[in-house]
Parts: structure tokens; sequence; C-alpha cells
């Protein structure tokens, strides 16, 4: 897959945001994290995505039954508690996989083709409320691998990569992103 360079990233339209929303901002680099790091040759693992879809639609189903059951309520006591359990249950497992797994994760990845790595990569991203700090981290998605490099971050003011008027200085962000992609794999092995 031939690399885009940031000069190729430029014919496209600008990624504008809304400098006043916090929420907007964090979206366009995420969104253009996900490109970058795609585009090194990197294929997103969307397994995760699948598990909270699947414990997702679980839910809705339990809801819907418990809704449209037959019997009417006095008779059907028992069944709606038991739907009400299991939605709890669900929801509360939906919310773990999400709090421990995926943290503020924006993309997870498989291991690039013919690398000799055996872990792909986590991507996550902050930006606080009332802040223009934003903090990149890649990470390895099996930190415990032996091929497993340790986490690479930076943090950075977002007016940096933002005209006044709110569109996305692509060349420059995609530098510093494709920077620390480089030095997350020039990073050496941790030591077991």
């Amino acid at each position: 897959m031939p690399d885009k360079k940031p000069d190729a990233v430029a014919t496209k339209n600008p990624k504008k945001a809304n400098l006043l929303d916090h929420h907007s901002i964090k979206h366009i680099l995420d969104e253009s994290v996900s490109e970058i790091v795609t585009s090194r040759g990197y294929v997103e693992d969307v397994r995760m995505s699948n598990i909270r879809l699947v414990m997702g639609t679980i839910i809705i189903v339990i809801a819907l039954v418990a809704q449209f059951y037959k019997k009417k309520f006095p008779e059907n006591r028992d069944f709606l508690i038991a739907c009400i359990a299991l939605y709890v249950v669900f929801n509360g497992l939906l919310q773990l996989i999400i709090y421990t797994k995926e943290k503020n994760a924006i993309l997870f990845t498989y291991p690039p083709a013919g690398s000799f790595t055996s872990t792909g990569l986590v991507v996550s991203s902050k930006l606080p409320r009332f802040s223009d700090m934003y903090t990149l981290i890649i990470a390895s998605s099996d930190p415990k691998s032996v091929s497993a490099n340790e986490p690479v971050q930076f943090t950075k003011s977002v007016t940096q990569w933002f005209t006044k008027d709110g569109v996305l200085v692509e060349g420059l962000f995609w530098k510093d992103v494709e920077s620390l992609i480089d030095q997350y794999a020039r990073e050496p092995k941790k030591s077991k």
C-alpha cells in the first residue's frame, strides 16, 4: 500500500471544526489519526466494536421481549423480573467492557502485514474539557507480549494545528502523528 503524504491530503476538502466546541475538535483530530494510522499499513481491528454491537442487540431483544410478551402484567410478573435482571446484567457487562478494554481508545489495529511483531496498536486520545492540550497515546494491543513496545505519547496544544477559522492544517498534524508512530516503531523492546 503506498504511503500517503501530507501533500496528497491537502487536495481533499479541508476539515473544519467549531473552535468553541472541544468535542468537534477532538472528533476531527481522532478521525485524522485513524486515517493516518491506517494509511501506514495498519488494518483496523473491529472485533471490540462487533462485541459491543452484539451486546447492544441482546439488550434490545431483552427489552422488546419484555415489552411485547403475550401475557399482561399481573400474570407475567416473574418473567418481567427476569427480563429486567437480564437487562441490568447485560448493560453492566457492556459498561464493564467499555470501561476496562476501550478506555479512551479511538482505534484498535492488527499488526501490519509482513511485520515481525505479533501485536497491533491501541491508539487513544484525550482532550480535557476547557483545555487545548490534546494527548495522543500509541500502545501495544497486547502489552504483555514479548514483541510489545513501550507506549509513546505526545501532548500538544490544538492551536498549532487549526487556523483561526477552524480549518485543520493536516500537513502539520500528519507530521506529528507520523513521528509518534515512527517513535513507537523505534522504541526498544521492554525487558522481561
